[in-house]
């Protein structure tokens, strides 16, 4: 593990290092060893600190929500301020420090396991990216608080397989606080505002030209721009949603299957049907019964 600041806890701030007996457990244990943290905390403007890593083991993950610091890494001098997300890597060193007339306030967590590889890709910092700006994100906050949840515990096993999973939480929705906001910037497309669309019009028939027209763009560079973006068509993600739609109207109502059809915009039943079975792998009627139990 790399060695954590020693430097003097401020007011309101925790400090949470998990013992290397512990670590050897999360390690092996079934529930935490593909991904389990090592320590973490939360500085309240913490002036006078600053950490250099000539070494470092494992990943670390910085969300500063008040204040600024310089942060050396790899070949990158990076000026963060509130709202930045800094992710510095294993394998990196790095060195970072705060001004006395505006230290950052922080949440960090420092982890390790086989996923962080695999993590490093989803969480959006390929190539040399090591800051995403999430402005402030209170979902985050609560996520990094949940951890922080452990303190007082007395190194059970168990708290801490449930602060593992937390971890897995945090990191697995962190893309949801900085996805849309970026993809909106990169493509001059509302995504939100396009999505919105769809669920306002679930109950009847949206063409490709309206979507196109909404975003501006000919039919083919709306449709190149959008699965660049989100991976499917505008088309496949809109009928996605009707079945997301269709499920929920099988489970929470008696309605038959051409009367939820017709909700959703289809006046054949039995191309519904078929469309439902090519989404969820199941037919309408089995889907119903089997989730009846």
């Amino acid at each position: 593990m790399s060695q954590t600041s020693d430097w003097p806890l401020p007011p309101g701030s925790v400090r949470y290092i998990i013992p290397q007996r512990l670590r050897k457990l999360l390690e092996k244990h079934p529930l935490t060893r593909e991904l389990y943290p090592l320590s973490f905390g939360h500085y309240q403007r913490a002036r006078g600190h600053s950490m250099y890593r000539s070494r470092h083991d494992d990943e670390l993950l910085i969300y500063c929500t008040e204040g600024e610091a310089e942060v050396v890494t790899g070949q990158q001098k990076l000026h963060i301020q509130a709202g930045d997300l800094l992710y510095l890597p294993a394998g990196e060193p790095h060195h970072y420090t705060t001004p006395d007339h505006n230290p950052w306030t922080i949440h960090w967590v420092h982890y390790t396991g086989p996923l962080t590889t695999y993590l490093r890709q989803y969480l959006g910092f390929q190539g040399n990216n090591r800051r995403i700006n999430l402005g402030r994100q209170p979902r985050l906050l609560v996520d990094f608080n949940g951890l922080l949840s452990v303190q007082d515990s007395g190194f059970q096993e168990q708290p801490l397989i449930h602060a593992c999973n937390r971890l897995r939480q945090l990191l697995t929705a962190l893309p949801l606080s900085h996805k849309r906001p970026q993809l909106r910037q990169q493509a001059e497309l509302d995504l939100e505002q396009l999505h919105q669309l769809m669920r306002d019009h679930l109950h009847d028939r949206l063409d490709l030209d309206s979507l196109a027209a909404k975003a501006g763009l000919s039919r083919y560079h709306f449709i190149a721009r959008y699965k660049q973006l989100t991976g499917e068509t505008p088309i496949q993600h809109y009928l996605q949603m009707k079945i997301e739609r269709a499920c929920h109207l099988l489970d929470t109502s008696d309605a038959s299957l051409p009367q939820i059809a017709e909700q959703l915009g289809y006046e054949d039943s039995y191309y519904f049907s078929r469309l439902f079975k090519k989404v969820m792998g199941v037919s309408p009627s089995n889907y119903r019964r089997v989730n009846r139990y």
